[in-house]
């Protein structure tokens, strides 16, 4: 039987510093959905922007934020994924949830903090990659500047679908481009790119460009405004990719330090 996911790419600006005005404007996106998707991905720091100051925040937006994603996946059906500043054990985490229909969770920490923003002076680094079996898919869950680290993101563990959202800033995102079809076909496997549109209020621009490839590096959509994007992977096509094309029985082993 064939098993495919429907996806909806949330490509939308960011109310900056407002949990619960992007959370009030993310509900509305989700509830009128013009089509059917098994899984919703929202940018990073979709609740507060891609903010250095996360103090000046509630630290207890990160656990309502979480909550209201449980909600709506339970409400709509829907699995739901996306990075929020999240506060917990006396530090900050720039944290990445996916929540199932069910309401269980799992989530990955973003391992490169951007040290170019200062992001290590306020978010404590993850130190662990993530695999989530959900509607027949391994998906693997970064963030960002994950992005430019191929061995951090290397498809060692049979992954189907490797995931990437993003404040990707204007000025560089041909490097965005370049990198999720390079991921996509390095790895033999689905590459998603979410990021975010409009400017925030350090003076950066942002213009989408939120994408998916598939294993052999086709784009299978792209957007340069805000909007939903809606995607559809399918199982048989990558195993199809596969086996035929098998260089991934060639790919180098190592270990991660």
């Amino acid at each position: 039987m064939e098993t495919n996911l429907k996806i909806a790419l949330v490509q939308s600006s960011i109310f900056w510093h407002q949990p619960e005005e992007n959370r009030t404007h993310f509900t509305e996106i989700i509830r009128n959905l013009t089509r059917a998707a098994d899984l919703v991905i929202l940018p990073e720091m979709f609740s507060t922007g891609f903010t250095m100051t996360p103090s000046e925040i509630d630290q207890k937006e990160g656990n309502k934020t979480l909550e209201w994603m449980k909600s709506l996946a339970l409400e709509t059906k829907m699995a739901i994924t996306g990075s929020i500043a999240f506060f917990e054990g006396g530090s900050y985490t720039n944290r990445l949830f996916f929540v199932k229909p069910n309401g269980s969770f799992e989530y990955y920490d973003k391992r490169h903090t951007f040290t170019l923003a200062g992001e290590q002076l306020s978010y404590s680094a993850g130190k662990k990659r993530v695999i989530i079996d959900y509607g027949g898919f391994r998906i693997c869950p970064m963030i960002c500047y994950d992005l430019r680290f191929p061995v951090w993101s290397r498809n060692t563990e049979a992954y189907d679908l490797l995931l990437f959202v993003a404040n990707w800033p204007q000025p560089r995102v041909s490097a965005w481009d370049a990198l999720l079809r390079a991921r996509a076909i390095e790895n033999m496997a689905y590459c998603i790119g979410v990021n975010r549109i409009g400017n925030d209020p350090n003076g950066h621009n942002y213009n989408g460009h939120s994408a998916c490839y598939d294993a052999l590096g086709e784009q299978l959509v792209f957007s340069e405004k805000e909007e939903v994007l809606f995607v559809e992977i399918s199982k048989t096509h990558l195993t199809e990719a596969r086996e035929k094309l098998r260089f991934l029985d060639d790919r180098d082993s190592f270990i991660l330090q």
